[in-house]
């Protein structure tokens, strides 16, 4: 498996993660299972967040490491906060009750990695910076980041935030291309040369923020790999990884890992060959060519 620095931490992370938004849905047994199988893959980074599942999903990774408490320093835990129903809310107190929830189900002292889940627009970032500090001194949070931000958004918190934001989770696939379409189609009037996300890609790079990649098969909310609605893209995902000796869905995360900004797919799935699947990709690199054939097959046209 394929590590990386996670940003400018100390974190040495795979470049394949687990997502485990559906973990709630399995018996303590199961759970068990998956998180064993992903550690003998060496993918031992696990993404969660407070509300996936209602916080069900944490409360059956928590069982986990209850039933085996000695795996938790085999792990690397990460887990987002800041939406609750209806808004998201970067309060003080919204943020520290949700850090200290997120650690009770988890059954953990600390987590390895804190993100803030989406953009609050009230956010003060002066309070996320006292929130930062608080966390950071009771060692209840040793690394943090955030998810679904623009570079202006990292910006405004970094003014006052003085721990290092190691990541930014956002989505990204062979039919989520937002991040590259807009810098390829730069002073044109197409309209995927609009730039919707402040060209976060770039500035990831240039800030040495780790990119983590969510939804790596998904073209919005629909899989696409496999799925005779995405004819083109699946022909040529068989023939490239026909050469490498991957499946569809393990060249998709190829796809993403060829990618010089060095990201880190986020999978989520709870299926055990599955997973070993997906982790055949960690090593591959696709050459130039085949990366631009998988673009282009997504319907994207080159100006």
């Amino acid at each position: 498996m394929k590590r990386m620095f996670l940003g400018k931490s100390e974190l040495m992370i795979p470049n394949i993660a687990l997502g485990c938004m559906s973990m709630g849905n399995l018996t303590p047994q199961e759970a068990s299972k998956v998180v064993n199988n992903a550690l003998d893959l060496e993918i031992d980074f696990f993404d969660l967040a407070d509300i996936y599942g209602g916080g069900k999903a944490e409360e059956m990774f928590g069982k986990v490491i209850e039933m085996d408490p000695p795996i938790r320093e085999k792990m690397l835990i990460q887990s987002k906060v800041g939406i609750r129903k209806d808004s998201y809310d970067f309060s003080k107190k919204h943020l520290l009750e949700s850090v200290d929830g997120v650690l009770k189900r988890l059954q953990t002292d600390y987590l390895d990695v804190l993100l803030l889940h989406r953009p609050d627009a009230l956010v003060e970032p002066e309070v996320v910076a006292e929130v930062f500090d608080e966390l950071e001194r009771s060692g209840k949070v040793r690394n943090f980041g955030v998810s679904n931000h623009n570079p202006t958004q990292i910006e405004l918190l970094k003014n006052y935030v003085k721990q290092p934001l190691v990541a930014n989770q956002m989505q990204f696939s062979v039919g989520h291309t937002g991040m590259v379409d807009a810098g390829i189609n730069v002073n044109t009037k197409f309209d995927s040369g609009i730039d919707r996300d402040g060209g976060v890609l770039d500035y990831s790079r240039i800030e040495d923020m780790t990119l983590q990649a969510w939804s790596p098969i998904k073209s919005g909310g629909e899989i696409f790999v496999d799925n005779a609605n995405f004819p083109e893209i699946n022909a040529i995902l068989k023939e490239i990884g026909g050469r490498y000796g991957l499946s569809n869905s393990a060249m998709a995360i190829a796809w993403i890992l060829r990618h010089p900004a060095h990201m880190q797919a986020i999978v989520g799935t709870m299926t055990l060959e599955r997973l070993s699947d997906y982790a055949k990709a960690s090593e591959v690199s696709i050459t130039h060519d085949e990366w631009y054939d998988i673009y282009r097959a997504a319907g994207n046209k080159l100006p």
